[in-house]
């Protein structure tokens, strides 16, 4: 007879989501998806809002990265008003989004994902926990406490909003850094490197090597990747072009204003997300899983995999090992993790490059911006992938449309695939216990939605 397993909700991931398993009469599985019970709708809560309230409203979209919503949401505000923001407007934008991906990157390394890791996958799920590793390592987790503690103080106390920011305005910054301020950031920076290049050194050594059976079985897919490059095709975040790569290593760059030549977005009935795909490749849109059509993936795995270069030395170096090993593309889903520790790398190197910016702490931090009709489309990285803020306004300024793509948006389809590819994998005769279950957790983990 056949069944179907439900896993709700599940667990130690940043959203709201169950897994459903439909096994045949030989318990074998027969279909196997992710449901997205998150209803937002924000593109339509904005609708009649002057632009520049938009900012501060858009970063309830989600407590974990309201910086990247907030950053994102001030550049397409500056598009619609015509503004350019002045170089050390420009400048504080980014160093607030780096610091912000440095602290998002330890929460999900550490309290989300590493329990399966450093506790086990198949350790009892009271145990399999951060809670767990503060009885297994109390030494590690007072570290981990106190670095995503010093990073968030860091935003707070500049900003005076770790969680949902209001300091990015139109045209720039709301205040400049001053002089001991920065001191004080870049003494703080420097710890969390330190920190940051211990934790890759730690999984490079007793995390990955050990799993690296299950790295190469758990949520495998070949798909594309799509991610966010300077004008050098170096590693990004903040700004630039975005590189949208085939499955075999082919690419195309475009940038953000042109998203909708490149990305479409369908809606399937068992979700509430929407499921972009590439149609510049002329593919169509499939989720099978042995032929897919127009998928591909984002985030730091997909990141890693379009760049031609780290920016930094020290994430550069990391960068290069990774690549020798892996190669590229890279397409084994739980080297998420691993791509998550080189950009810690880099964001905290990077925030370093920023705080030594002659023009950080110029004053001149706001450029005028005047009210109108017009279009604006600000991208930048979220810890999950590439973040598209899409609106028009009228010709007082308020908003007419909007179309928001957030990061994970782009994997749903990818998180899918995994699921359904990892429980085919393990699932045989109707054969299941708790391990299992959480391996195929796991799979979802990787992308942190």
């Amino acid at each position: 007879m056949s069944q179907t397993i439900n896993i709700r909700p599940i667990t130690r991931i940043e959203g709201h989501a169950s897994i459903h398993i439909r096994l045949d009469d030989n318990g074998n599985v027969e279909d196997a998806g992710v449901n997205i019970t998150s209803l937002r709708g924000f593109e339509k809560f904005i609708e009649g809002k002057p632009a520049e309230e938009i900012p501060k409203i858009v970063t309830r979209i989600c407590g974990v990265c309201p910086w990247m919503h907030h950053i994102a949401s001030t550049k397409a505000v500056d598009g619609c008003f015509g503004v350019t923001p002045t170089v050390t407007g420009d400048l504080l934008r980014e160093l607030m989004l780096t610091i912000a991906h440095v602290e998002d990157k330890l929460l999900h390394f550490f309290f989300l994902s590493s329990p399966d890791f450093i506790i086990g996958p198949d350790a009892d799920y009271s145990v399999r926990n951060i809670m767990g590793i503060v009885r297994a390592n109390p030494e590690l987790a007072a570290k981990i406490v106190k670095m995503r503690q010093l990073t968030k103080m860091i935003l707070d106390k500049f900003s005076c909003k770790a969680v949902h920011p209001i300091a990015g305005v139109v045209g720039g910054f709301s205040k400049p850094l001053l002089d001991e301020e920065r001191k004080e950031m870049l003494s703080g920076m420097q710890k969390v490197l330190d920190f940051s290049l211990f934790t890759i050194e730690f999984a490079k050594k007793d995390i990955f090597p050990k799993y690296i059976d299950l790295i190469k079985s758990i949520g495998v897919i070949k798909t594309g990747f799509m991610g966010m490059i300077d004008e050098n095709g170096a590693f990004n975040l903040y700004s630039g072009k975005i590189r949208l790569m085939k499955s075999n290593g082919d690419y195309t760059d475009f940038l953000p204003e042109d998203y909708t030549d490149y990305i479409a977005e369908k809606v399937l009935p068992f979700s509430y997300g929407k499921f972009p795909y590439a149609k510049s490749w002329n593919e169509g849109f499939s989720l099978d899983i042995d032929a897919p059509k127009g998928i591909y993936r984002v985030n730091t795995l997909a990141r890693i995999n379009v760049a031609d270069s780290m920016t930094t030395p020290l994430a550069q170096a990391e960068f290069e090992e990774f690549r020798s090993v892996f190669g590229r593309p890279c397409q084994e889903t739980l080297l998420y993790h691993y791509a998550r520790l080189i950009e810690a790398v880099y964001a905290c190197e990077r925030a370093i490059e920023i705080l030594q910016h002659p023009a950080i702490i110029d004053t001149n931090v706001r450029s005028y911006a005047e009210p109108g009709a017009g279009r604006g489309i600000g991208c930048v990285e979220a810890p999950r992938g590439a973040l598209i803020h899409d609106y028009s306004t009228d010709d007082k300024g308020c908003i007419t449309r909007a179309n928001m793509i957030v990061g994970t948006t782009h994997n749903l389809g990818p998180i899918n695939m995994s699921v359904k590819k990892t429980a085919k994998t393990l699932i045989k005769n109707g054969k299941i216990d708790d391990g299992l279950l959480n391996s195929i957790e796991m799979a979802v983990r990787a992308y942190d939605p």
